[in-house]
């Protein structure tokens, strides 16, 4: 039979989801844990500008896709963080959405159940109660935004943001970061270059109209003021790492260029680890020592970190799955993290 009409021809289904703010109300946040996120964002604003001499550290699994893992883990990294945190500001990395080259697990919020039943409105219930449990242990969460819809559920949760290598180039992120309301690190692109970090950066300190959603769920025309709090995030390239000194130089030229004053967050892993995990030790390591140079522009690092080291691929038998072991990109484990941060906070005296 011949189409009777000229759209929707590749869509098979069109699911309702529940509006931002009902969802936000089922699950609220409390009035004592809303103003401790509102610091924790001015801490990272400040951290950014150079008005607070701790370094910022991003710190988790690469993503999320057990709750009671990601709890026990919180849990964990809630006792460290009390014991650095007059030097190093913690936050947990709590990474829900994906980006995949080709295919792949898309993320706990798209595919929670680990299956490709691709249960989203379970997702991001799920998200929620996950990000309000770790808050609730005194642990701030930093999270990766990649569809442009899932901020409107989530952010009020969220106290620092990441704009991933394969769409810091993409006008829509862009304009999502300049209406997001945490600071936002933008990491540069897969091959390395810091050309588009530092585009989307100054793109996203300037207002923007789009389409989006509102809290109501209703399709709108979003008009942001412009996210002042950013910075951009070294992770190496495909072929090579990108955290040494001549490459923060070449960094610190184009963000000056663009009068954005310098601040570089390092990432431990991917390219800057050639992705194992057992070199991140030595990623920090040296980061650390730059950091304490004179006109460092190095604000923190980020490391990717879960209860036990290593990865695993997602089995056909999900009881077989390794509790508390990564599903995506290699990480270090638990006794790992600890001592790395320890070494942190041992090396960093608090002088930028």
């Amino acid at each position: 039979m011949k189409p009777t009409k000229t759209f929707d021809l590749n869509i098979a289904a069109a699911t309702p989801l529940i509006a931002p703010i009902s969802l936000k109300r089922e699950t609220p946040l409390s009035a004592e844990h809303t103003e401790e996120i509102l610091e924790s964002r001015r801490t990272v604003r400040r951290i950014i500008r150079g008005e607070d001499n701790r370094l910022l550290a991003i710190v988790g699994p690469c993503s999320i896709h057990d709750r009671e893992a990601a709890l026990e883990y919180a849990a964990r990294l809630a006792e460290i963080r009390r014991n650095v945190g007059d030097r190093i500001f913690v936050i947990m990395r709590v990474y829900f959405e994906k980006p995949r080259t080709v295919l792949g697990w898309r993320g706990l919020i798209t595919d929670p159940h680990l299956d490709g039943s691709y249960d989203i409105a379970f997702g991001l219930r799920r998200a929620r109660e996950i990000l309000l449990s770790i808050i609730e242990l005194g642990v701030p969460a930093g999270s990766e935004m990649l569809d442009p819809i899932v901020p409107q559920y989530i952010d009020d949760l969220i106290s620092w943001a990441a704009i991933g290598a394969r769409t810091t180039e993409s006008q829509t992120h862009r304009e999502m970061a300049s209406g997001l309301s945490m600071p936002v690190g933008f990491k540069n692109s897969t091959d390395g270059s810091f050309v588009a970090a530092v585009n989307a950066l100054k793109s996203s300190t300037s207002g923007h109209s789009f389409i989006g959603i509102d809290q109501n769920g209703n399709t709108s025309v979003l008009t942001t003021r412009g996210n002042p709090d950013g910075h951009i995030i070294s992770r190496g390239g495909a072929s090579k790492p990108n955290y040494h000194r001549k490459d923060l130089a070449a960094a610190v030229e184009l963000l000056e260029q663009a009068q954005i004053p310098p601040a570089i967050l390092v990432d431990c892993s991917h390219g800057n680890s050639g992705k194992k995990h057992v070199n991140q030790e030595a990623v920090l390591h040296r980061l650390l020592a730059d950091a304490m140079l004179e006109n460092s522009p190095i604000i923190g690092f980020m490391i990717e970190s879960n209860l036990f080291e290593g990865r695993q691929p997602i089995p056909n038998d999900l009881s077989n799955l390794q509790y508390g072991v990564s599903i995506t990109d290699e990480c270090v484990g638990w006794e790992k993290t600890e001592h790395m941060l320890e070494y942190a906070y041992e090396k960093w005296g608090g002088n930028r």
